[in-house]
């Protein structure tokens, strides 16, 4: 070889003999490669089909988890958001609550505030804006002094049946020592997984953290000192024993309150959730009971028998409170907050203070002096002294349109706000009426004659009678509209529709009675339009010709409450409704032959002196020391709270967090279904 043809290439002829050698492998080919000589989709499915056809069964479900992936795909997910939450608007709360735990998409829209919104307001369940700021505080004495004729007159806030006279004086109850307070810190609801705990009894009650009371902000006086246009003085109260106040469903983490710089935006699905957990509290019978007042304690609480009481919340500040009125001739405003009685208003009864009510920024107060009192609370001053009926006042109720007050002496007095000028007096009762409730155009009244009348607001006039209702006679009403609840010297509950009379009692000899009459007027359309509930029984009823133009013949209480049956003692679900932890009554019977061998423990055994209603449950406080809790639906019986009071009781309030009640022992119980949890959202 030549010289001049050696020179370098970058490679020798050994490098190209190599590359010759081995050449270079073709790339894999796609498989859109392998499927680009079938001219159609058809013809590449049946290639597939082939293949799998032809591989072990084992192989193709190796493939089968393989295509899995493949196939699946949102559809609801895919669809723009207003679309989906359309879709998911139709879902349950359990449905919403599962949902999100599908994928981050359905997480997002499961948890979209609209969504728990719409929930809450079919419930009825409004979101609060947490407000910390304390009504003023203040006594108030004046009006003269007591006099003598007044001292010794009590009616206890019932007159006597048209059959039989009034029961006499209960032995006195033994004194308890006071209860140390509950907790003071709140925990908030997301943050506790919550599964229930058990009922505490006084002597379980936890201590309260003794820093506490020092975190809670003083409410400072908008009032000038001295004496008002009544001639009676008004003062801060600074007698009252300084105690660790307990916490009872208020709002949580006062020791933060100073660093609060915004409120909170609304949070539906929280609301929505501590709400079912209430409900859960109360179905299993989960509360921490506690006491506001024992005899004696704290030194400048009721001296006597209380006989009344209403739950209030301020509307400006948002700030919850008690007033209760007793035998002691006062009205004394508690802060639920601290324990303490923030303002007591006194000198104004010359007797027992047997009813009270309160509504927007308005208190009225009826006793056995014969006088209905009306105080404005802003202005901590009387507005005005009703004394126009003839005998001992045993309820006061109003609205914003009237004041309707019913007594001993067989009538029912309507006046008329602003200025209170007297309306109606109502008087077809036979005996004392006992109680009375009131709606926007609606009167109810209950009366020891064992009749319960329906008035006409607007006009007077008496609509319809409801005799026999009870075997003995009506010793509490609450009315919501269009049901009413009555409780009796029969020891039964009652509760009934006023335009359909579907309803239960918990009273097997009203079962298959025919001798309910509804008297006065039909109800018309006029007056029953406006009347709804979400809360209709699916009851059955007989209705009987007509007897007359004014008349109307009908079984209307045929029907049975819907107890559960089952194992005694156990919890068990209800079938009509779905609820869950209802007492089980014994005797594995179903249907309405059972209710003939109820469980004598899930009926009061002495008289109902007083009933509530709330969104699920109605209540009922006896005078057999216990206070009831039923199924409003069913009337099945939900919980028995029992072990507070060791005297009488007289009155119950309930807020759907709690209840409170009042008695013959001078205390002040409360059952509180919300311990542990913030509800300072929640509209009580």
């Amino acid at each position: 070889m030549n010289a001049q043809h050696l020179f370098d290439e970058g490679y020798n002829d050994e490098d190209v003999l190599i590359l010759n050698q081995y050449p270079p492998t073709p790339s894999k080919p796609s498989s859109l490669d392998l499927l680009s000589g079938f001219g159609s989709v058809q013809e590449c499915e049946e290639l597939a089909y082939q293949i799998l056809a032809s591989l072990p069964r084992a192989r193709l479900a190796t493939i089968q988890r393989r295509l899995a992936p493949l196939l699946q795909f949102d559809v609801v997910g895919s669809l723009p958001a207003e679309v989906s939450l359309q879709i998911f608007s139709y879902l349950p709360f359990p449905a919403l609550l599962t949902s999100a735990l599908v994928c981050r998409r359905w997480h997002v829209l499961s948890n979209d505030q609209s969504l728990w919104k719409d929930l809450c307001d079919v419930r009825g369940w409004s979101w609060r804006q947490p407000s910390y700021k304390f009504p003023p505080a203040f006594t108030h004495s004046g009006l003269g002094a007591s006099q003598d004729a007044w001292n010794n007159s009590d009616d206890e806030g019932m007159g006597d049946s048209d059959e039989e006279a009034e029961e006499e004086e209960v032995a006195d109850t033994l004194m308890m020592s006071e209860l140390d307070a509950a907790k003071a810190e709140l925990t908030i609801m997301h943050a506790e997984l919550d599964s229930g705990f058990a009922s505490m009894s006084f002597a379980g009650v936890s201590q309260l953290i003794a820093s506490s009371s020092s975190n809670i902000p003083p409410r400072a006086s908008v009032y000038p000192s001295g004496n008002n246009s009544n001639s009676s003085s008004t003062k801060r109260v600074n007698n009252a024993r300084p105690r660790a106040g307990t916490r009872h469903s208020a709002p949580s983490l006062l020791g933060s309150l100073g660093s609060l710089s915004s409120s909170p935006k609304p949070n539906y699905k929280l609301l929505h959730q501590t709400r079912i957990k209430l409900q859960k509290r109360i179905l299993t019978s989960s509360y921490r009971l506690s006491a506001l007042q024992t005899r004696g304690a704290p030194t400048n609480s009721h001296t006597n028998t209380i006989y009344c009481l209403q739950l209030y919340t301020y509307p400006s500040s948002g700030v919850q409170v008690l007033f209760t009125g007793s035998r002691d001739k006062t009205v004394r405003e508690w802060n639920l907050s601290t324990g303490l009685v923030e303002r007591v208003i006194s000198g104004i009864h010359l007797s027992s203070v047997l009813s009270i009510c309160v509504h927007n920024g308005v208190l009225a107060s009826a006793g056995s002096d014969r006088k209905i009192v009306v105080w404005d609370l802003e202005k901590n001053k009387v507005v005005k002294v009703i004394s126009d009926h003839e005998d001992s006042v045993l309820c006061v109720r109003f609205d914003n349109k009237r004041l309707v007050s019913c007594s001993k002496d067989r009538t029912v007095r309507t006046y008329l706000f602003p200025d209170l000028a007297p309306q109606f007096v109502l008087g077809a009762h036979r005996a004392a009426v006992n109680a009375v409730s009131i709606s926007d155009t609606l009167i109810v009244s209950g009366s020891g004659d064992r009749s319960i009348r329906l008035w006409d607001a607007n006009t007077g006039n008496l609509l319809r009678t409801f005799e026999n209702h009870h075997s003995r006679g009506i010793a509490s009403i609450d009315f919501k509209p269009p049901y009413v609840l009555s409780g009796s010297s029969d020891k039964h509950l009652r509760l009934f529709d006023i335009a359909t009379l579907h309803g239960w009692s918990t009273s097997p000899e009203f079962d298959n009675i025919s001798g309910l009459v509804g008297q006065g007027h039909d109800l018309g359309s006029s007056q029953l339009g406006h009347l709804s509930s979400s809360f209709v029984p699916d009851f059955q009823s007989q209705p009987m010709p007509n007897a007359g133009n004014n008349e109307l013949l009908t079984t209307g209480f045929n029907i049975a409450p819907t107890f559960a049956f089952g194992l005694e003692g156990q919890a068990v679900l209800c079938q009509a409704c779905g609820n869950s932890g209802l007492v089980a009554l014994g005797g594995g019977v179903s249907g309405r032959q059972g209710t003939n061998n109820v469980h004598k423990n899930v009926l009061h055994r002495d008289l109902v002196r007083t009933v509530a209603f709330g969104d699920e449950f109605v209540l009922s406080g006896s005078y057999d020391l216990s206070i009831k809790v039923w199924d409003r639906r069913t009337g099945a019986l939900v919980a028995d709270l029992s072990g507070g009071h060791t005297g009488r009781i007289f009155c119950i309030g309930f807020d759907g967090t709690k209840v409170v009640s009042c008695g013959e022992d001078q205390r002040i119980c409360i059952w509180d279904f919300a311990d542990g949890i913030d509800t300072s959202f929640i509209e009580l």
